[in-house]
């Protein structure tokens, strides 16, 4: 990983990405969540692991888009990449497949780079100019909503689902479900605000670009 994070420091640096700042800031965030305590403390806690993944599908996913949109790619439909955007953040916040995700290094591996992945589309089709300002919120609405209804039910559900944490969450001072509560408010709550961000940004930039010359 610190080779990825240099060599992506080294393109940044080059000038090869479309928004330096926003590729630096993509850099720093990568290293908090694979280089920093937050890394080793999200293989001991459900809700650290839920907010490395919040900073990667939120953070680290919308500023690669912008510093790498790749223009010449071609462009899928927006629907099926949201929505296979939204299958695998539901697949790997699972307890069968989370499980699977923490305890192999494939499995580690192909977390990490499905949900970034995954997310790098969404984005860049989001912020495109092609994109019509009303698809794009739309776009954030239901991502809103089907990771609002995720968080809701890992709040509400009756009993620790995440066993892979059992053994680790009492030397933080959290039991399992208690661990599992919080990560269920940071997905339902906290991770809502990259999303209306980004959607107040674009409606602003609409209306923006809608006004007439003086």
């Amino acid at each position: 990983m610190l080779v990825a994070l240099a060599a992506l420091a080294w393109i940044v640096t080059s000038g090869r990405s479309a928004n330096t700042r926003a590729g630096w800031v993509a850099v720093a965030l990568m290293a908090v969540v694979f280089v920093s305590p937050l890394c080793a403390l999200s293989s001991a806690l459900f809700s650290a692991r839920v907010t490395h993944h919040i900073i990667l599908i939120a953070g680290v996913a919308p500023l690669l888009a912008l510093a790498f949109p790749l223009p010449r790619l071609p462009h899928p439909p927006l629907v099926p990449v949201v929505a296979a955007h939204a299958v695998i953040i539901w697949l790997w916040h699972a307890p069968g497949p989370y499980a699977w995700g923490l305890s192999t290094v494939p499995g580690y591996w192909l977390m990490q780079f499905t949900l970034l992945g995954s997310a790098w589309l969404m984005w860049r089709s989001i912020f495109s100019p092609l994109l019509p300002t009303g698809l794009a919120l739309m776009a954030l609405v239901a991502t809103i909503g089907h990771m609002g209804l995720l968080g809701a039910l890992i709040v509400f559900a009756p009993m620790p689902l995440y066993v892979v944490h059992f053994a680790t969450t009492a030397a933080w001072g959290l039991t399992p479900i208690a661990d599992q509560q919080l990560a269920g408010l940071l997905m339902w709550v906290l991770a809502m605000i990259p999303y209306l961000a980004a959607g107040l940004s674009l409606v602003w930039s609409s209306l923006r670009v809608g006004e007439p010359a003086l």
